[in-house]
């Protein structure tokens, strides 16, 4: 397949630049290896229109401008066909909280959340919601801005931190179990990776940094892994997604699943999950990165 020429946005200007740089710079390098005519392309220094003399996009911005439906919006102005989901998928996907009412409505089980304001009863929220609580900014990624609450007083503190990133904060409920993640890719859900890390949560160092966070692949047991793979590709697609993605989700003790978020531009850093889950289901990464571009559309 001839793909012509390929922008590969990376960078862009949220909070999560610097991964998505690193992210790009290791899909770029897998194109020019498969011998795609790949370019960067950075929106944080170059006009999108400047993206009309490309044939394709391969979408790799994390985060704010280009993994919330907007770069995606401009593409399909232009027509241009882009890797990931669609422009009202993307933007659901981006903000937890729409993604869980839309989540609840279809039935897919989530963890017990409330929106945090200013004017918001903390106390109350604690003992609503239990301790600990994580509070997280809604439309922020790559766990930028989380904080794991253990005393009610430092609840508002954390509500703080949160809402520099984003004027919608989330509390959830703490679910006491494993964190696992499943990789989606072209409507066939991937093997499970489980988390480990000494640290409090899988934090931002954890994800990208660390080098004692343990993956664990495939992260269930055969039976509980074919159970939830439905599960997971409906979650995936009532948000009305497509292409690729990652879904978060934690079970409890009892291995009742709480669906987390939806990922529609996960990372593929040297430490990321879609490329290691790809690995084991016998894709390479350069390999990983040619079904994902030739996925791409228009709307």
């Amino acid at each position: 397949m001839s793909f012509g020429r390929v922008a590969v946005l990376m960078g862009g200007k949220s909070a999560e630049r610097e991964i998505s740089l690193r992210s790009g710079n290791a899909v770029l390098e897998a194109l020019k290896r498969k011998g795609v005519d790949a370019h960067a392309f950075d929106p944080a220094s170059r006009s999108v229109t400047e993206l009309s003399g490309f044939d394709r996009a391969f979408i790799v911005l994390h985060g704010r401008m280009g993994e919330d439906g907007t770069m995606q919006g401009a593409l399909e102005l232009m027509g241009i066909p882009y890797t990931g989901s669609g422009v009202m998928a993307s933007s659901i996907s981006m903000d937890k909280w729409r993604t869980k009412l839309v989540w609840e409505a279809a039935g897919i089980p989530v963890t017990k959340y409330e929106i945090l304001t200013p004017q918001s009863d903390f106390a109350g929220v604690v003992q609503r919601l239990g301790l600990p609580i994580f509070v997280k900014p809604a439309c922020e990624g790559s766990s930028i801005g989380i904080s794991k609450v253990k005393r009610g007083e430092d609840l508002e503190e954390a509500f703080h931190l949160a809402a520099k990133y984003d004027s919608l904060v989330l509390a959830e409920a703490f679910v006491d179990g494993s964190e696992v993640q499943f990789p989606i890719l072209g409507g066939e859900v991937l093997p499970s990776i489980r988390i480990e890390t000494p640290h409090e949560f899988y934090d931002y160092d954890a994800k990208y940094f660390a080098e004692d966070t343990r993956y664990v692949c495939p992260g269930l047991a055969e039976e509980k892994e074919r159970e939830l793979r439905d599960l997971v590709l409906r979650a995936f697609q009532v948000l009305g997604c497509s292409g690729w993605g990652r879904m978060d989700l934690i079970l409890d003790r009892n291995g009742a699943p709480f669906f987390l978020e939806m990922n529609t531009v996960p990372g593929m850093t040297d430490h990321s999950l879609v490329p290691m889950s790809a690995r084991r289901a016998g894709i390479d990464f350069d390999d990983l990165v040619m079904r994902i571009l030739e996925s791409a559309h228009v709307g």
